[in-house]
């Protein structure tokens, strides 16, 4: 369900620029085309967390003590913020003053109104469609798992509604994005949509 959900295969169709850096390297090839198609991608064996590791390797993206999981939320934080600056729009990394109602702050907030005079604020968190936790519900939709983690990120960031504009970013390891998510990469896109064609 997940290889083919709407947008699963786009970095299929990715020029494999290096500039860009949209070049992946084989061992990420291998990975991402191991997991569209359910191929095993490692021998099994025991992670150093105690669980065991069977040979499709999904643990690692679940694992509290898989280093990528920072990675990843930290890469895809930033390619929002790239944007978005490319747009011409100013943005602040977590910003202070502002939190959720766990004490920690959003990713992400532009420096200027978006919309009715209130900035946007975005969070960003990464959910994998095979964990335990998610299983059931991703066997009858593949984008649940992402839009159950979006509809988390809002009940964490209610407190900030008031004063902006609040985009849950929630990405799937193995489906793209949740609904909120894929209309906050719509509006980024149409924001920088000006400056294609005028560039200015």
């Amino acid at each position: 369900m997940a290889a083919t959900s709407r947008h699963s295969g786009d970095w299929l169709f990715a020029l494999p620029i290096v500039s860009c850096g949209l070049k992946l390297d084989d061992e990420a090839v291998r990975v991402a085309v191991g997991l569209r198609l359910g191929l095993n991608l490692c021998v099994p064996h025991q992670c150093r967390c105690g669980a065991p590791v069977d040979a499709s390797g999904l643990h690692s993206f679940v694992c509290k003590q898989a280093p990528g999981k920072t990675a990843r939320h930290h890469a895809l934080n930033d390619v929002v913020a790239r944007a978005l600056a490319a747009a011409g729009i100013p943005v602040c990394r977590e910003p202070t003053g502002l939190s959720r109602t766990d004490g920690k702050h959003p990713d992400g907030m532009t420096l200027i109104p978006w919309w009715a005079g209130k900035p946007a604020v975005w969070d960003m968190t990464v959910v994998c469609t095979s964990a335990g936790s998610y299983l059931n519900s991703s066997t009858r939709e593949a984008d649940a798992a992402a839009e159950f983690a979006a509809s988390r990120e809002t009940a964490r960031c209610v407190s900030l509604a008031a004063g902006c504009i609040f985009f849950p970013i929630a990405v799937g390891t193995q489906v793209p994005l949740s609904e909120e998510a894929r209309h906050c990469v719509t509006w980024v896109g149409e924001s920088r949509r000006p400056l294609a064609t005028t560039g200015k």
